[in-house]
């Protein structure tokens, strides 16, 4: 297998065969990221990473969570610099807080974007952790945090708010505007005019702004970088 310089190589670890698939696929669709393998067991894992050495991994934490965190327990210990990124069924924040607590510096539920997958992969790699904005992290011992909204100084309109939604669920301009039924070009003015009013450097800041805010935590920053950034 050939692999460019400059792209993230992936290991892929998830037990059922059409998940594997289907993450196999989200991973080789984005930009900048590349599969290098995709056992289907945990123990398998530590096995292909000593000959395909992953910039990161991305694995299923489901029904067998126990041996996937011991997995990524030995990943992490093997080699440090490996960032992990979890795509999870769980909502549960104490299963968040023992994946954290296991290494892993991502953790998605299963409906989340390839393009927020690999947002989430980029982050991991720069140290960052990064939390689904669905999911609502609370810290052991804290009482849950109340849900809070950006009040930028000048407020955003209506359809602004709308395409704000959906940059958090990592859709792509032109997806934004399949779904909001209106013209790429007005999803592109539309994203500048966010960005302005956030005092958002770029499309990522803004979603990290709007994950910060909403979960009540600062997750380390959520200072996401996106794999492509559209403006």
């Amino acid at each position: 297998m050939s692999i460019s310089t400059g792209v993230t190589r992936v290991l892929v670890l998830a037990d059922a065969p059409v998940l594997r698939r289907g993450l196999v696929g989200m991973v080789d669709e984005t930009a900048g990221l590349q599969v290098v393998g995709a056992p289907g067991e945990p123990r398998r894992a530590l096995v292909l990473a000593e000959s395909a050495r992953p910039d990161a991994v991305v694995v299923e934490l489901g029904s067998g969570r126990s041996a996937t965190l011991t997995a990524v327990r030995d990943l992490r210990r093997r080699f440090p610099r490996t960032a992990v990124v979890a795509v999870a069924t769980s909502e549960d924040p104490a299963v968040v807080n023992e994946a954290l607590a296991a290494g892993i510096r991502g953790y998605l539920l299963m409906n989340a974007s390839a393009t927020l997958l690999g947002w989430a992969v980029l982050a991991a790699r720069a140290g960052r952790t990064v939390v689904d904005p669905q999911i609502r992290r609370v810290q052991p011992g804290t009482a849950a945090p109340v849900a809070r909204e950006l009040t930028p100084e000048v407020p955003l309109t209506r359809r602004e708010s709308d395409v704000l939604d959906e940059l958090v669920q990592g859709q792509s301009n032109r997806r934004i505007g399949e779904n909001l039924f209106i013209s790429e070009d007005t999803v592109k003015s539309h994203v500048k005019a966010i960005l302005r009013k956030l005092g958002a450097r770029d499309r990522a800041h803004a979603v990290s702004m709007v994950l910060s805010a909403r979960n009540g935590c600062t997750c380390g920053s959520h200072d996401l970088t996106a794999a492509s950034v559209e403006v």
